[in-house]
């Protein structure tokens, strides 16, 4: 038992040592169970460059630049947190190394904000697949985007995607966008800003998605003033697209809509007048037939296409007539090539342009002969069935007329004519279709105008001139009059009122009126239909604007029928006959509109004195006639359009049409300038002639306008008066002829009966 015993030094020493050998093994199983650090890591992968592995048959290197890591967004993250599972004791450290997996430990939800790389949602892909967090943001330099020093650069993304997207980033660099970002502009997208937003993805394109794409692309050039303040187009231009006919297909669910990327490429996109830009000119046939390849192969053999296809710039592509951001639909009125539009807004840019006419010896009179034609007419009215250029050229497909296959190839006119025009023959397709009234091209159109130029000019002027000599002479007087400086023509007159018109007269004058400015109106509103008399036409009532044809001819049948009841009139009735008589031209009339000259300019001092009609009355009602006719003749002519122009040519027509509007003319100047200035403005009957309403002139209107036929019936009611005083004293002289007979007849027939009575007496007795 004394040897188990221990001294006090012994035991003293046994518990120092016991605790140092207790602490001694605590400190190593801790040192053995710590975590290795970077320092650990780097012991060996920062110091041999030659540490490699292999992996799937390829050699890996397993050395880390040294100062790496530590400049990294990941320098205070341990290796050990991202190589999970590692034994630093082992090599290998793991027989099967596990995958980095960035989106499981601290980027969890970074995933679906990546919505470009929808793999990244199968955790294959986010381990190691092509879209691997490491693949665009790198492994152990990985730096925080915004530094701008990443792989995965917020401002030069391409650097990262070039890897996978070789091709497309080729294609970016070389596009607005690109070098745009090449500028250094801070507004330019890049693949991230657009790729983002959701507008790609594996599958079928849907009506989603497209929405997006376009949404995407006007939150820069719509919405952004710093992309606005740089682009060209205007913004309205660029928002038309949401109210074209492509727009309204896109939100109306309508898949095949095309999109900004549609027609303007993604990657590659360029500015219009980039030649490489899928919306140049040049390419624009080829873009558009992407949807429309019927319509596209049309244009490629049209007389357009061709050009275009030579490389000719300044023949017209889709977007020169159908527009480009705002394209609407054919039908619809606003749109440019509309029926009522198409000629005036599409092709008479190009046909009327002298630049063009003269580089390509064209002609660029087309379009005025077009619209002063009967269609053209018609379209400037407002109508949209009438036919315009396209209804005879066609439109996609334009030939000229020198090729068969053109639809104004001669041969093929009566068909293209019957599109319309039912029942046309090879007759009816003759003649000029653009007609321009030159000697050298048309002349008996050329002399037609020539002819009524120089007669409205002639006419109207003399009008005019001898009605300022009418009026000043006559004011003078009037004037004079007034003021005591001379006396009246006519003191004082009587009661009486003379018959200027029965009421068979007045009512033919009234439908003569009516019909004539109903004629007016209608009439230059068809061939004048922008002028300030058809605007106050449609003004007064657009039905009656839209139907001024119709009402045209109803006027001119009404017209026709009293000039037809007008003839019966002077042809059957007595009085009807004498006022034929009366109006009928004689030498006199010249002579007194020789007089009334000479009155007007003061020759002589004395006025000639007319009869019941004057010259100036009897050439207004012979001109009336004459004009009627002409009217009448052309108007039928120009009514029934289609029959007539087989009889008469299409030449013979034009000739009617253009003799009808020079006769319209003149009329109605004649009317306005002589017929009113005589029966309102004129001084000896201001404020107007009474006779057309109440059919009476009084005595000192009489004296005035017509003392001839005053003296002429005071003349005849003398002579009345004469021989009805006459006739009334022999009468009385034949009154007291028989009583004086009756007397001296009396006493021998008095005594005779007495005598019979005796006898009779004597007989009974």
């Amino acid at each position: 038992m004394r040897s188990l015993r221990w001294s006090a030094p012994a035991a003293a020493l046994a518990l120092v040592t016991a605790a140092a050998l207790a602490l001694a093994s605590a400190f190593g199983l801790a040192h053995a169970l710590a975590a290795p650090t970077n320092a650990d890591c780097l012991a060996c992968h920062g110091d041999d460059e030659t540490l490699s592995m292999t992996r799937s048959g390829k050699r890996v290197s397993l050395y880390l630049t040294p100062g790496v890591l530590s400049g990294s967004a990941h320098a205070r993250v341990a290796c050990v947190e991202c190589h999970v599972g590692f034994d630093p004791d082992q090599e290998p450290h793991r027989a099967r190394i596990t995958p980095v997996a960035c989106t499981e430990s601290c980027h969890k939800n970074v995933a679906k904000r990546h919505t470009f790389h929808e793999a990244m949602v199968v955790e294959a892909f986010r381990k190691s697949g092509p879209a691997a967090c490491k693949s665009c943001h790198g492994t152990h330099a990985v730096q925080a985007a915004a530094r701008g020093a990443a792989a995965a650069d917020a401002k030069h993304p391409e650097a990262a995607c070039r890897a996978c997207h070789a091709t497309e980033v080729e294609h970016y660099e070389r596009s607005a966008h690109g070098r745009a970002a090449a500028q250094g502009l801070a507004e330019a997208p890049t693949c991230v800003t657009c790729h983002q937003k959701g507008v790609t993805g594996a599958g079928p394109v849907t009506v989603e998605r497209k929405v997006e794409q376009e949404k995407l692309c006007l939150s820069c050039h719509l919405d952004d003033p710093k992309v606005r303040a740089r682009v060209g187009p205007q913004a309205g231009f660029i928002a038309s697209y949401d109210k074209s006919v492509h727009g309204a297909a896109l939100h109306a669910g309508k898949v095949d809509a095309p999109t900004c990327i549609d027609c303007h490429g993604s990657h590659d996109m360029a500015k219009g007048n980039d030649q490489n830009s899928l919306a140049a000119k040049s390419r624009v046939p080829a873009t558009c037939g992407k949807c429309h390849d019927k319509i596209a192969a049309q244009y490629t053999t049209s007389v357009h296409g061709v050009a275009m296809a030579k490389g000719n710039l300044d023949s017209p592509a889709c977007t020169d007539c159908h527009g480009e951001h705002g394209i609407l639909k054919a039908k619809d009125p606003n749109s440019p090539v509309a029926p009522a539009n198409v000629s005036e807004r599409v092709c008479s840019p190009c046909h009327s342009s002298v630049k063009l006419a003269s580089k390509y010896g064209i002609r660029n009179d087309r379009f005025k002969t077009f619209t002063d034609s009967f269609h053209g007419l018609a379209i400037r009215g407002g109508s949209v069935s009438a036919a315009n250029c396209a209804s005879c050229h066609g439109s996609h497909g334009i030939l000229p007329s020198t090729d068969p296959r053109s639809t104004i190839y001669p041969a093929n006119l009566a068909k293209t004519c019957g599109k319309c025009h039912a029942g046309a023959s090879v007759a009816f397709t003759k003649g000029k279709v653009h007609v321009e009234a030159t000697q050298a091209e048309s002349p008996l159109l050329f002399w037609i105008g020539w002819i009524y130029t120089i007669l409205i000019g002639l006419t109207i002027g003399g009008m005019f001139t001898h009605n300022v000599f009418d009026f000043v002479r006559k004011s003078i007087h009037k004037l004079k009059v007034r003021r005591g400086l001379a006396s009246a023509d006519h003191h004082g007159g009587g009661t009486t009122l003379y018959v200027r018109m029965t009421r068979s007269e007045r009512i033919q004058h009234a439908l003569l009126v009516t019909s004539f400015t109903t004629l007016v109106l209608t009439g230059f509103a068809l061939r004048y239909p922008e002028a300030w008399l058809s605007e106050g036409v449609r003004r007064f009532s657009a039905t009656i604007f839209e139907w001024r044809g119709i009402i045209h001819r109803i006027a001119g049948v009404v017209m026709v029928l009293a000039s037809l009841g007008h003839v019966v009139y002077v042809t059957a009735t007595e009085r009807g006959r004498q006022f034929l008589r009366d109006i009928m031209l004689r030498p006199s009339d010249l002579k007194q509109a020789g007089q009334a000259l000479r009155f007007y300019v003061g020759l002589i001092q004395e006025r000639p004195r007319f009869g019941r009609f004057s010259y100036i009355e009897k050439s207004e009602y012979w001109a009336l006639v004459w004009g009627t006719i002409v009217m009448a003749i052309t108007g039928v002519i120009l009514w029934f359009q289609d029959p007539m122009i087989a009889m008469v040519s299409k030449l013979g027509w034009d000739a009617a049409r253009l003799v009808h509007v020079y006769e319209a003319v003149l009329a109605t100047l004649a009317i306005l300038v002589w017929h009113l200035y005589f029966v309102i403005f004129n001084p000896d009957v201001y404020p107007m002639n009474l006779a057309w309403l109440k059919g009476t002139l009084s005595e000192e209107e009489m004296r005035d306008e017509h003392p001839l036929e005053l003296e002429a019936i005071e003349r005849k009611r003398h002579e009345e008066e004469i021989r009805a005083l006459e006739a009334a004293r022999e009468a009385e002289a034949k009154a007291t002829s028989a009583k004086a007979l009756d007397a001296t007849q009396g006493a021998p027939a008095a005594s005779t009966n007495a005598a019979a009575r005796s006898r009779m007496e004597d007989g009974r007795g």
